[in-house]
């Protein structure tokens, strides 16, 4: 089996990352780009994307398949069935930390005509087209921020000094 004929990595990363959120105790997010194909509250869709919570808390029977991620959820307390095709997800990360992975977004066969530029996530920065061999490439979702110690060459503030708070165990 060569490269072509074998089946997309984008689900299993998918997997991957949404299990490594949940071990960590952190939200794994997922962003989708939102065409006939995706089944969402098209209300809460902006700019042609939509940014869905789907940690176990915000889901009730949450499926990631190899072909669509399903589930259900509630918005302004109204139960929705959810439906995204695994080619739509275009990042899969943590709420509370930004740390996940982009993925390219499939390309039109008119991109690369003279005057017209690959479209670019506005997640990760990373344009989205294929690589060198046209092939689709995996990119890796970063904080264009660099920390404050890094901007300036200082050691991060230190916590205020005095008494440490203590817990009290009740029985």
């Amino acid at each position: 089996m060569n490269a072509l004929e074998s089946t997309s990595t984008r689900p299993y990363l998918i997997r991957a990352l949404y299990d490594w959120c949940t071990d960590n105790g952190l939200t794994p997010y997922v962003a989708v780009l939102v065409d006939e194909s995706v089944q969402v509250p098209r209300e809460y869709v902006k700019n042609g994307e939509i940014v869905l919570n789907i940690s176990f808390d915000a889901t009730s029977s949450l499926k990631l398949g190899n072909d669509f991620i399903e589930f259900k959820a509630r918005f302004a307390g109204s139960a929705r069935e959810i439906m995204v095709p695994v080619s739509r997800v275009i990042a899969i990360y943590a709420r509370e930390n930004g740390q996940g992975m982009a993925f390219p977004v499939g390309v039109p066969a008119t991109a690369g005509a003279a005057g017209e530029t690959p479209r670019t996530s506005p997640l990760s920065s990373v344009t989205a087209a294929g690589g060198p061999d046209g092939e689709p490439r995996v990119v890796q979702l970063v904080n264009p921020e660099p920390s404050a110690e890094h901007k300036t060459g200082q050691e991060p503030p230190r916590p205020p000094s005095g008494p440490r708070p203590s817990l009290k165990r009740v029985k």
